[in-house]
């Protein structure tokens, strides 16, 4: 349905120098991440429409966290747990969003929402941040949502708010643009029709600009109304549509159906019905980049190409799919290129294989990281800040279209969040059954090498080089076979998701021979 990016056009330019040195400065001397304590709370109270019912919450260093179960109980949907302890999926009429405990993030449709504080289980009861209700029930159904502090969640019906908005439509080979800008985000929905879609406002009403007369191959009429903006489109378009921020904006690419997309400037469009069936991977690091440096002296560069080959024999094997390596030999790769070589490639898949260094002593475990212009936390960020570091990185090329250029790369890349995500999870999940890792979780991290991929891409860290133990335990064949199997067997999940057939059962709790 949405993507979101939390990021300027400015912020991007300035990426090389700005950013990493933001992210270290923010991040320096921050260890291992653990679970809020939680302080179980007595009389929480629900409070809609004058009727009150009991709420379980408990107090959480960001804040009161609550029962998301009586909140569904009361307004309505269905909350669901996702098969072995993946997450919660909770659906409101059309709209689905999936969560996970210990996760600062939601998935709203394809939208990847950023929450004051991650979901967590106590005594077997799913709490959730009241921001998370807002972005939710609230964006939906047009609730407010508050906190006073006493113990209660007051729901209400907020004022209707009168808004703004411009509209920009931009057409560049073959694809048309359509931009609405809002001064804050509006609540809406969008649905399709026979002929194109409707935005449909939900408790707000817009203050529509003056009449303009659209001249476009793809797009007959659009008008904006007081409660609605009606898009009328050519016979044979599709659209695909989500967000953007800061300002809020809402989005919609069109392109005539049939219609090939690759260019050297514009990643190719996502395909109706996603198939994986070549996928990219890339051993992190090569020639004078290292990587991290174990205390034996074992050299990241060494250990993630030797896990990639092994990887890629697997996935041919195991799932017939093309599989091609960034490199394969030690040799110096820039960030971009790794990238550049995926979409060259019109690959389904990229996986970026590191490992990790701290300097705590006893650090370990997997992570995995999907792309955001936000680290979910300060060590992802130092995570991303010491992968970026030292790769060359290319400024974006000048030049009378340049700033559209960026526009239209930054949008499609936002398409895949909502699928990288979801990989993100699956290979999480197998490292932590099947080898018994520690789980360090999904994080999100402005990972470069993820940047310009034009297709769902996570970055894997497979534990801590740093550690003694954690070395030793990668220089072994057996260990590094285990490896490869637990992500064969999250991508073969994710392909099988993605392709609509009998999903592939997670690994027993046993190591793999």
């Amino acid at each position: 349905m949405l993507s979101s990016r939390n990021v300027s056009l400015p912020a991007r330019r300035r990426f090389a120098l700005s950013l990493l040195l933001a992210l270290f400065v923010a991040a320096a001397g921050v260890g291992q991440e653990a679970p809020p304590a939680l302080t179980p709370q007595a009389g929480g109270v629900l409070v809609v429409d004058g009727g009150s019912s009991p709420l379980g919450w408990a107090a959480a260093p960001g804040g009161p966290l609550v029962s998301l179960l009586p909140v569904v109980s009361r307004l309505g949907g269905q909350l669901e747990a996702e098969p072995l302890g993946a997450g919660f999926r909770l659906e409101l009429g059309e709209s689905r969003a999936m969560l996970a405990p210990g996760s600062a993030a939601l998935t709203l449709g394809e939208e990847i929402v950023p929450l004051t504080q991650a979901p967590q289980l106590l005594g077997g009861e799913l709490l959730v941040p009241v921001d998370l209700l807002q972005r939710t029930y609230g964006d939906l159904l047009g609730l407010a949502f508050d906190w006073p502090g006493d113990g209660r969640l007051l729901v209400t019906r907020p004022r209707q708010r009168e808004l703004p908005v411009e509209m920009e439509l931009v057409h560049l080979q073959g694809i048309t643009t359509l931009v609405f800008r809002f001064p804050e985000r509006p609540r809406y929905r969008v649905r399709e029709r026979l002929g194109g879609y409707d935005v449909e406002l939900v408790g707000d009403r817009l203050l529509p600009p003056p009449r303009r007369t659209v001249q476009d191959p793809l797009v007959r009429a659009v008008a904006i109304g007081a409660e609605r903006i009606r898009i009328d489109l050519a016979p044979g378009v599709r659209a695909d549509h989500y967000e953007l921020r800061e300002p809020f904006r809402l989005v919609l690419d069109l392109v005539a159906a049939g219609e090939a997309v690759a260019t050297p400037t514009l990643p190719e469009q996502r395909r109706a019905t996603p198939r994986v069936r070549t996928i990219v991977l890339d051993p992190g690091h090569g020639g004078s980049e290292t990587g991290a440096t174990g205390p034996e002296g074992t050299l990241e560069k060494d250990l993630t190409l030797l896990i990639a080959q092994q990887l890629a024999a697997r996935l041919e094997e195991q799932l017939g799919v093309r599989v091609v390596l960034t490199r394969t030999t030690d040799v110096d790769l820039g960030l971009d290129e790794r990238a550049a070589l995926a979409n060259q490639l019109r690959a389904d898949l990229f996986v970026s294989i590191h490992l990790n260094s701290s300097p705590r002593a006893g650090a370990r475990g997997a992570e995995t990281y999907f792309l955001s212009m936000q680290a979910s936390d300060q060590r992802a960020a130092l995570t991303a800040a010491a992968e970026n570091l030292g790769q060359s990185v290319e400024p974006i090329a000048a030049g009378p279209d340049a700033e559209l250029q960026l526009i239209l790369w930054d949008l499609a890349q936002s398409q895949h969040l909502a699928a990288s995500q979801r990989l993100a999870a699956l290979i999480q999940q197998e490292l932590n059954v099947q080898l018994d890792l520690r789980d360090r979780g999904v994080k999100q991290a402005p990972f470069r090498v993820l940047m310009g991929a034009s297709m769902p891409a996570v970055l894997v860290e497979l534990g801590f080089l740093s550690t003694p133990g954690e070395e030793a335990l990668l220089r072994t064949p057996a260990h590094r076979a285990s490896l490869a199997e637990a992500l064969v067997r999250a991508i073969a999940r994710f392909k099988g998701e993605q392709e609509g057939v009998a999903p592939v059962p997670p690994a027993p709790p046993e190591a793999v021979p």
